[in-house]
This record gives structure tokens, sequence and C-alpha cells, in this order.
């Protein structure tokens, strides 16, 4: 029973789920060890994946031979497109899930992975032999060994949950917290930290009054996640927007004594762009209203996610503030928010792979590296998962570059700038974003996954396929002409300069107000031309043909930025004598010992002429 791995990850969620399958679907025999087998995967906060940036995420995922997309497509119960009204740079796909439903196929696809074994305790330990990690040893005592390890604890190291002035230790509501693991890390060297992050009030929807607020509704023809033919929603449920007001502020105040945030018994840094609420009436006090999401739990659950509303107060306070706020007059509270805190491992100290500095084959993933989001913490642990099999069966580790991926820029801004505050990613992180578009993440990445065994060879071919299929529409619109008499009424009337002889419909595309959309109702001849096409292929080659000078000016910063990405450091170059640099810069270099100078060039503290000394002394 209690025999050797290749592979042992502890802790279950988005994190967790992701290393062990993904390790096991490469060839590692895994063991999933969790605290509650009735809570794999589980939601914590709100009902959603995706979102802005987040949802480029979940499809890097998804290309790599990641679970995360076909989950949430399977148990998807809305689906949105965010800021279509953007350039396709900024498109972010977002999805509203069935929390139990999403749970529940997460649990199935790991069972159904034959690779992968799974232990009910809470891991207690480390075994530690020679700066080595060989195992893991559980609350009974007993001891698991394998060859790598991933830790993927969330909100469960030393997690103490505030409501007013009660405070009690657990990871999650009715969860208790993890213990041992922090302390046997900082006994071996490991600098540790103190996080925090917040939870609404869960409602009983039949409670609720629609009525006074704003339907909002899935898109008309919605999308997906994954790249593979998993099935687009039929019928959709709706989510509601209402808003807070001065009443419900000022019921919020009265509760701000107990408040465990502004009484100081918090410690830990919150996430700075998902506030409480009571954060929120505080820090904008100019404001009269802050907007309230409300979000279905599921299909057939009548419990409801009020987002926007996350807090740490008393639980009459929140319950009469809710009942403040236009549609909750009736409000019946399933539970209220809360506050958790826990520990984090600032993620300086670990290597690009995600591999600990001062302990080989030790893995961090999650939120145990100070990010916040079930997208950040699932594409964490599937490199995690991927670099620990790798590392396992000796063979070369697997890193995604900023231009490559927006696991790239995650992975990569961690480790070289560390964090002070829970990390979510933004659009705004990724200097190269018209190249991480979320459409095409397929085509940046199913190679790489299908190289390391993850990614399936039917996953690979309808890459080729798409590529292929792109590659000939463009092909034929560069060939294809339109005459002026054809087309200049339907030009005039979407307000762009009529065509005096005839040009390509390339030509044409091209210009600001014209797209495939319209162009296929300028003749019948059009109509049947582009109906041979996909509607994923026509979106491909329009993006690729409007957006082809960016792409490439964008192409050529990455490759100018390669030249300091191949310039590699010895692993044990002394920084101490390079007496040119600054104090502070040999010190964050001698801290984090980037692997190049690119990545050198990207610490926080080191400046470009520490990084123009340190070429010189190179040789460079």
């Amino acid at each position: 029973m209690y025999s050797n791995y290749d592979i042992i990850v502890v802790g279950a969620g988005h994190a967790g789920c992701e290393a062990a399958y993904a390790a096991a679907t490469m060839g590692s025999k895994v063991l999933l060890v969790t605290m509650n087998m009735n809570t794999i995967a589980q939601m914590s906060c709100n009902p959603a994946m995706g979102g802005v940036a987040k949802g480029q995420i979940v499809r890097e995922i998804d290309a790599l031979g990641g679970m995360s997309g076909i989950i949430s497509d399977k148990t998807m119960i809305q689906f949105r497109m965010l800021n279509r009204s953007k350039g396709p740079a900024m498109w972010s796909p977002r999805c509203q899930s069935d929390r139990m439903r999403f749970a529940e196929e997460w649990r199935l696809a790991l069972e159904g992975n034959h690779n992968i074994d799974f232990w009910q305790e809470m891991v207690s330990g480390l075994l530690i032999e020679n700066d080595s990690v060989v195992g893991v040893k559980t609350q009974l005592g007993i001891e698991f060994r394998a060859k790598a390890v991933v830790l993927t604890n969330g909100t469960f190291l030393n997690g103490l949950i505030h409501i007013g002035e009660k405070n009690f230790g657990g990871g999650r509501t009715a969860e208790g917290k993890a213990t041992g693991i922090t302390e046997q890390l900082v006994s071996l060297g490991f600098e540790a930290g103190r996080m925090k992050t917040g939870t609404p009030p869960r409602v009983d929807g039949r409670s609720l009054d629609y009525s006074k607020m704003e339907e909002q509704k899935g898109d008309e023809l919605p999308g997906k996640f994954s790249y593979m033919d998993t099935q687009a929603l039929t019928h959709q449920r709706s989510c509601w927007i209402t808003y807070t007001n001065q009443e419900v502020h000022e019921v919020l105040k009265t509760g701000f004594e107990k408040s465990p945030m502004f009484a100081g018994r918090i410690k830990g840094l919150g996430p700075r762009y998902c506030p409480s609420v009571e954060d929120k009436i505080n820090r904008f006090a100019d404001k009269e209203r802050h907007q309230i999401f409300v979000e279905p739990e599921g299909w057939n659950t009548v419990e409801v996610y009020v987002n926007g509303f996350s807090t740490s107060l008393p639980e009459d306070v929140q319950y009469a503030a809710l009942k403040k706020i236009p549609g909750f007059e009736n409000v019946r509270m399933f539970r209220p928010g809360y506050a958790i805190e826990y520990d984090f491992f600032p993620p300086t100290q670990l290597t690009q792979t995600l591999e600990t500095k001062l302990i080989q084959n030790l893995f961090f993933a999650g939120q145990i590296n100070g990010t916040t989001g079930y997208e950040e913490a699932a594409c964490q642990g599937l490199m995690a998962g991927i670099n620990a099999h790798q590392k396992a069966q000796q063979k070369d580790p697997f890193v995604l570059s900023r231009s490559e991926a927006y696991i790239g820029v995650l992975i990569d801004d961690l480790i070289n700038k560390g964090t002070e505050e829970p990390y979510r990613m933004f659009t705004s992180r990724a200097e190269y974003r018209t190249l991480l578009r979320q459409d095409n993440a397929d085509i940046r990445l199913t190679a790489k996954g299908y190289a390391l065994g993850l990614a399936s060879e039917e996953r690979w071919h309808k890459v080729e396929a798409k590529i292929n299929q792109t590659n000939t529409l463009i092909e034929a619109l560069k060939t294809k002409k339109v005459k002026p008499t054809e087309v200049n009424e339907a030009l005039e009337n979407i307000g762009t300069a009529q065509l005096r002889e005839g040009t390509s419909l390339l030509n044409l595309l091209k210009r600001p107000n014209v797209n495939i959309a319209n162009l296929r109702t300028m003749t019948a001849e059009l109509e049947t031309f582009f109906q041979t096409f996909s509607e994923e292929i026509l979106e491909q080659a329009e993006i690729n043909i409007k957006y082809e000078s960016y792409i490439e000016k964008e192409q050529q910063m990455v490759d100018k930025m390669q030249k300091l990405e191949d310039l590699a450091i010895p692993a044990d170059f002394d920084y101490g004598k390079l007496s040119a640099i600054s104090i502070e810069g040999r010190q964050k270099l001698g801290k984090i010992r980037p692997a190049t100078i690119g990545q050198a060039s990207r610490i926080s503290g080191v400046s470009a002429s520490d990084i123009s000394v340190l070429m010189v002394f190179m040789g460079r």
C-alpha cells in the first residue's frame, strides 16, 4: 500500500489537480494527498473561471494538454467574451460555473487516470535527505516516498479564519488548517510570510427580488475554453447586477470597531484588486455606491454568490447591510463572509521550473507562492507537475518565456520580482500581449505540450489543421478579387471609401471598417465562399490580416530581447566582486541568482547600469 511514487502532490485544489493530472498523463506514478476527498477542486471563492488575462491562461492550460478548460466547458452555466469592443489582444473568455459539477468533473477526471492514487490525510512534514526531498510524512505518522514532491497547500498552512471579533483555525469554512510544514521549511532556511484573502456571504436565491436588479445575460453565441470538441452551451443562466447605497455603507460602518482588519487582528496583506466591501467604502468614501454581481452557483441549486461583498465583519452586521441592497430586502443568508490568513513563501526562493532553490525536487504551486485566483493556481500546478515529472525522469526542464505565454509572464514575475500582496494576472503585465492572444494559444503551445507527452496526438492534429486552413483562407483572400460594381453600395453603407478599380478581398479586409461578417453579405458568391470555412478559421485569418504589422513589430521586440535571454550566467557566479554594481543590485542578484542576463534585467532593484556592468564583466 505505502509504495514509492514518482511524484507526490500535496493538496487537491486547482493547482494540485493540474499538477497530479499532468505528471500522471506524462507517465509518472502520482500520489495525490488531500485533507478531504470531498472537496477536490473546490471553488472556494466565486463559481467562475476566466476573465481578463485569466481566460487567456485557461486557454493556455488547455493548449498544453491540461484539464481546466475542458472541465470548465463541461460545467459552465454561462459564457461571455469580455472586452469584445477592444482589440483581440484584450478579448478574454469567462464562464460562470456550476460549483458542484466542476468539483465532480475534476474528481472523475483524476479517478479516470490510472497513474493517480489518492490518500486522505494531513501532511505534517517532508522527508528530507541530503538537501533533497524524498517524500512526506502524514499526521498518522505514515511515510510516503517519492522522487519529487509538489506542495499546493492553498490557504491551509496555519490558516486562520476571521468573522468580526471571532477567529478560529481553518483553511476554508468548516475545514481544518494544516500545521507542521511551515515550521519545518522555516527551520530549513525558507522565508515565510502571511497573506489574507476573503469571501462574501452566500444567500438563498429564492429570497431575492430580481425585478430590482439588472439582468446580465451570456453571449448570444456562447464560446468555450477548450480547443477540443467540447459541447458549447445551448441555454444559459443569467447573472444579475445591483448596487450598494449610503444606507448599506452606514450599516457596515457600525461594525468597523469589531472588524479584524481595522482592529489590526489581521496581519497578512490582502488582494489590492479584490478588496473587502468595508475596505472599499473606507478607501473610496466619495463613492455613493459599489457594484454587486449576483451569481448563481449552478444549474439546480438556489445558492447565490454575492460577488463584490467580500467581508469579515460580524455576521449580524453583514446580514443587516445585505437587507439594504435593492433586491435583497428579504434575503436569507446561508453563511457569512469571512477573511482568512495563511502562510506563503515568497516565490523568489524558486527557480523558473517552480522548484525550490534550497531543497532539490521540491516544487511549490498556487497560493503558497503568493498568488490569488483559480487560473493562476492551475497554471502553476500544471508547470510544477510537468517539471516534477521531468526532474523525476531526468529529462530537460520545461520553461515558458514571457513572449510565449501569460503563464511565462506570471512565473517570471513571481521568481524575479516576488510579491508583497496576492498576485493577480492582468493583460497589462504582458509586454507582448498582441502575440499572447486567447485565440492562438493552441498555435503557440500545443506543439510543446505534444512533445512533452501531455497534449494528445488528436489535439496536435487539430492544431495542424487549423494552421493549414487559416493559411489556405489567407491565400484565397489574396487572389480572390471583387469589382467596384459588386461591393461599392455595401462599402458606402458601412462608411468606407468606394472602390475605383477591382481589388483583392485581403486588401478590403485591411480597412478598419471592413470585417468578414460584412464582406460575406455583399454578394451571394462571397457568402458561399466564406461558408466553406469554420468561424474559428475566419476569425483567425481576420486577426492575422488586420494586425499583421503590430504582430511583426512585437515579434521584432521579442527577437531583440531573446539575445539577452540566450546569455547564460554561471550558477556559481560571484556577484560580490562586482563593486561597480549597486549594493542593492548585488544583493538582489546574489539572492535570486538569475539564469540569464534577460532574467537579471527584470529583477526589482537591478538597474540598467547594473546590467551593463554585468555584461561587460562577462565579455559581452
